[in-house]
C-alpha cells in the first residue's frame, strides 16, 4: 500500500504549523518591542520616537490579518481534535498580541501628551512595571515556542506581582495628586499608561492560559493569585 500521498499531507500540514507558530512568535516580538521603545521614549521625552512607534503599530495589525487568513486555510483541510486547538489558539494568541501592540502606542501617545509637563519622578516606577510586563510577554511567547505547559502556568501565577506593583504605583499617584493640583494631569496621563501595561500583562495570562488549553484540552487550570487592589475601596 502506497503511504506517499498521506506522509505528503502529514508533512505539509507540519510546514503550515511551524510557519503558523513562527508567525506568531515575529508578531509577538514586534509588539514586545514596541512596548519596550514606548518605555524609552518615556523617559527621554521624544515626541518624535512615539509618533514613530504609533506609526509602526499597523504592522502589527497587517500582521494579524495575515494570520488569521493563515489559520482559517488550515481549517479547511478537516483537522483532528489536537488540531483544531491549535487554530482555536492560532486566532486567540495574535489578536492578544494585536491588543499588546495597542497598548504600546497608547503608551507612546501619552507620553507626548505628558511631555508638556516637567518631567515627573514617577517615570522610572512607570518603566519598571512597562519591563515587568515586557517580559511577561517574552516568556508566555517562549512557552508557545517550546509547547512548555508548566512554564505557561508560571507566567499565568507571576501576573500577581506585576498587579501588585500597578496597585502600589496607582496608590502613589493619586496620592501625589492630593498633596498638589498641578500633579493632577501629568498623573492623570500617568495612570493611563500604568493601566495600559496592567492590561499587556493581563494579555499575556490570556496567551499563557491559551497554551495551557492547547496543550490539555478542557483539563481545569491551577488557581492563582490577584493582587490589584485598584478596584477596592482601599485603594488609595
Amino acid at each position: 500500500m502506497n503511504n506517499q500521498p498521506h506522509e505528503h499531507i502529514v508533512k505539509s500540514h507540519d510546514d503550515e504549523r511551524r510557519r503558523l507558530i513562527g508567525e506568531i512568535l515575529h508578531m509577538g516580538e514586534m509588539a514586545v518591542l514596541q512596548l519596550e521603545a514606548a518605555l524609552d521614549v518615556v523617559d527621554r521625552r521624544d515626541d518624535r520616537a512615539a509618533q514613530r512607534i504609533i506609526a509602526n503599530d499597523e504592522a502589527i495589525d497587517r500582521l494579524e490579518t495575515q494570520i488569521s487568513h493563515d489559520v482559517m486555510q488550515m481549517a479547511l483541510r478537516g483537522p483532528m481534535a489536537r488540531d483544531l486547538r491549535e487554530i482555536l489558539v492560532g486566532l486567540r494568541i495574535p489578536a492578544d498580541i494585536e491588543r499588546i501592540g495597542d497598548y504600546a502606542a497608547n503608551v507612546a501617545k501619552r507620553s507626548i501628551a505628558l511631555n508638556v509637563s516637567p518631567p515627573m519622578p514617577h517615570t522610572g516606577r512607570l518603566r519598571a512595571l512597562g519591563l515587568l510586563a515586557a517580559r511577561q510577554v517574552r516568556d508566555a511567547l517562549a512557552a508557545y515556542s517550546d509547547g512548555d505547559a508548566d512554564r505557561a502556568i508560571l507566567v499565568r501565577a507571576r501576573d500577581a506581582e506585576l498587579d501588585a506593583e500597578y496597585t502600589a504605583l496607582f496608590r502613589e499617584l493619586l496620592t501625589y495628586m492630593m498633596e498638589d493640583a498641578r500633579n493632577i494631569t501629568p498623573c492623570t496621563h500617568l495612570l493611563f499608561m500604568a493601566k495600559n501595561l496592567e492590561r499587556i500583562g493581563d494579555h499575556a495570562t490570556n496567551i499563557a492560559e491559551n497554551i495551557w488549553f492547547l496543550i490539555n484540552g478542557d483539563q481545569p487550570l491551577p488557581p492563582r493569585d490577584k493582587r490589584d487592589g485598584t478596584n477596592t475601596t482601599g485603594a488609595v
